[in-house]
């Protein structure tokens, strides 16, 4: 999603909002007006927890394809597995995510001082002078963790972005990727995740960052795993509401 400020800059691009309208001024100078429309309330049907036995099914699915999955059991085993995965010292990059926060793991990352923390480093560098450090740094940690808006019945997982800053990184580029995931995000199908993606994700992040001053949230990017054969994905399943 983009998380709109009235001035910010995402990798080379500007963002300069007016209420719910942003203009972006790209690196070549030119410029272009998008408008943040309201995506009205989230759809409460995207809310239902999944019981553990679909959890089961959905980890056994996402196994058949390449993943490692699991199911922890509870929210702190969540955690606890995600960083059992992290040697101390490694390079670390966290996905803005609402799970990862909500599960104190951007925390720990970021100020514990036991990681590499990529966006600790990312933010002691200037974005007018050096952007393209910026964006090559956080595009291939060797360690990516975030969490995914939906993972269908049959084990593919869907990612929404707005700039898709993340998204390489959670296709390829990361050495290690690490995904929790909330019961609440499990769907029937491919099409049923898009769904979700616009009508609960987006409506969520949009008053989210609403509530935090700013105009509002988009929907820009939308990415798929399918498969995983190098073995580099580990997803968690969690029996709890995480994120959204």
């Amino acid at each position: 999603m983009y998380h709109i400020n009235h001035l910010h800059r995402a990798n080379d691009l500007w963002y300069n909002t007016t209420m719910s309208t942003a203009t972006i001024t790209r690196a070549d100078g030119t410029s272009v007006s998008i408008t943040l429309a309201d995506p009205g309330p989230p759809n409460l049907e995207f809310e239902q927890p999944a019981d553990r036995a679909r959890l089961e099914r959905v980890a056994a699915a996402l196994t058949a394809r390449g993943f490692q999955a699991q199911v922890a059991d509870s929210a702190a085993a969540a955690r606890a597995l995600a960083l059992a995965g992290i040697p101390e010292g490694a390079e670390v990059h966290i996905a803005l995510s609402e799970t990862m926060r909500e599960l104190g793991i951007t925390d720990e990352v970021d100020e514990s001082g036991r990681y590499e923390s990529v966006r600790t480093r990312l933010r002691a560098l200037d974005r007018q002078t050096q952007g393209r450090e910026m964006r090559k740094l956080g595009a291939a940690p060797d360690y990516m963790l975030g969490s995914a808006a939906a993972v269908t019945d049959a084990g593919e997982i869907l990612v929404a972005s707005g700039s898709g800053s993340q998204l390489g990184a959670y296709a390829y580029a990361a050495g290690r990727l690490i995904l929790v995931v909330g019961h609440q995000k499990l769907v029937r199908d491919i099409d049923e995740g898009l769904r979700r993606l616009r009508e609960y994700s987006l409506p969520r992040e949009y008053a989210r960052m609403q509530g935090l001053g700013h105009p509002g949230s988009a929907l820009g990017k939308t990415l798929i795993l399918h498969e995983e054969r190098s073995g580099r994905t580990r997803v968690i399943l969690v029996p709890e509401t995480l994120g959204h």
